[in-house]
């Protein structure tokens, strides 16, 4: 889960001590291929910072680059700071940070000899739990400011383009729209429709939010009798966490694509009271539907490339169990393996060798993940069957949860409707084990 950031300052970029301002393809390359993990919808890059290899989320509804966790990487040189506060979505206030000039930031044959970033320490801006792999910064738009960059989701490749040296080219079974910048970041106008009306709506385009889409001012979707939301956490923002309502509406429009039955999250007031005070903007769309298609994004002539893939006719799945976990330190544990043991025996008497097989029992220590329950969502089956938040999960389904990596999880309570699980879970000193039902509010 995940936020959409926001930011009162303004990125002041010094002369460089080269001749390319930002970013550049080193060895007058026309392109270069960056692998990617695709976690929560949400793109994971290596990015080189001062020779310190680190893991980042690509993120377009963000200006700068943006460094935390550094506990996980004490090495890594900073250059040129200065003390700085943030604001971005949430309902707290501002945090402290540091401003770093002149940095050398590199990923994959792109790279920027005089990059600036931002450094906090608020222990409590943390997605590494959350994601259940090391995340220690957000790298933003700027990396998209002198390229044409294409995201495969499929491929789990970005293709970065000199745009000197290619330009896209004529595509039938594309959508191109425009793009409108609003303090360096990335709007498009898609279109939004329910039974009664339909319209268009100003969304930031954000690669760094795992949802499909937020609406700012849309409560027409909202319905009560029947009920067809549930108040959930949306994600962490940079002064708070996010909450709102989760419901869906009858259509998104992209272009000449429709996509129907469309999850939507609607954040709570006084999370984004300053994005609609600096922004005129409707919401966002993230991961959720960008993960459906190719994406082009071509910032030099404000145009953004959709190409739909293999998902796009997907449903629109969510987390069904009401379960937040996240990955809370490690711990040991003990497993006995059988291992077999080869012998032979020679009879002197009848000259011939007689081979035998034997299992021992060997007793192995692990280091292994922990989960723990972060949250459990109001009226959720997870809740009613009695899980609490600061239970530990010991098994899902009869395995281990140590052998479940975190988005595997995920996606096993956003799998069909219906579907029974099993959890055994640590509570203090006692064990207990539940039974229950995915079931969808939709």
């Amino acid at each position: 889960m995940r936020k959409s950031w926001f930011f009162l300052v303004m990125v002041c970029l010094c002369a460089s001590i080269s001749a390319q301002s930002g970013f550049f393809l080193q060895n007058g390359k026309k392109k270069t291929r960056i692998p990617f993990r695709l976690v929560n919808n949400l793109p994971i890059v290596e990015v080189d910072i001062n020779g310190t290899f680190l893991s980042f989320i690509l993120d377009t509804g963000v200006k700068s680059t943006i460094l935390f966790s550094l506990e996980a990487a004490d090495s890594i040189q900073l250059r040129n700071t200065s003390p700085i506060q943030l604001q971005g979505l949430g309902p707290g206030g501002a945090v402290e940070a540091l401003k770093s000039l002149n940095n050398k930031v590199k990923v994959g044959n792109a790279i920027d000899w005089n990059h600036s970033l931002y450094i906090i320490f608020d222990s409590s801006l943390n997605f590494s739990p959350r994601m259940g792999i090391p995340i220690h910064g957000i790298l933003g738009n700027d990396f998209f400011q002198n390229f044409i960059v294409e995201i495969n989701y499929i491929s789990k490749v970005i293709t970065v383009y000199d745009p000197k040296k290619y330009s896209l080219k004529p595509c039938s079974k594309c959508e191109d729209l425009p793009l409108n910048f609003v303090g360096s970041k990335p709007y498009i106008s898609l279109e939004v429709a329910s039974e009664e009306k339909q319209e268009s709506v100003k969304l930031l385009v954000d690669s760094g939010s795992s949802d499909v889409i937020w609406l700012f001012d849309h409560d027409y979707f909202i319905n009560e009798n029947p009920k067809n939301y549930f108040r959930d956490f949306l994600g962490l923002g940079l002064s708070g966490n996010i909450f709102g309502k989760r419901a869906q509406i009858p259509e998104l429009i992209v272009g000449n694509y429709h996509l129907k039955d469309v999850n939507t999250s609607f954040p709570e007031e006084d999370a984004i009271i300053k994005a609609r005070y600096y922004e005129d903007r409707d919401g966002s769309v993230g991961g959720g539907l960008l993960s459906r298609f190719t994406v082009t994004f071509d910032y030099k002539n404000k145009l953004v490339r959709f190409k739909k893939n293999s998902k796009f006719n997907d449903p629109f799945n969510y987390n069904m169990s009401g379960i937040t976990l996240e990955h809370k330190g490690m711990e040991l544990v003990k497993e006995k393996r059988g291992a077999p043991v080869f012998s032979d025996r020679t009879n002197q008497n009848d000259n011939f060798t007689r081979s035998s097989v034997s299992i021992t029992t060997e007793v192995h220590f692990s280091l292994v993940p922990k989960y723990v329950v972060a949250d459990v969502r109001e009226g959720s089956p997870a809740a009613f069957a009695g899980i609490e938040k600061d239970d530990e999960i010991v098994s899902i389904n009869g395995k281990p949860s140590y052998q479940y990596e975190l988005y595997q999880l995920i996606e096993m309570f956003s799998s069909d409707e219906g579907k029974r699980i099993y959890i055994e879970f640590k509570r203090g000193l006692y064990t207990n084990r539940v039974k229950f039902y995915l079931k969808s509010v939709f």
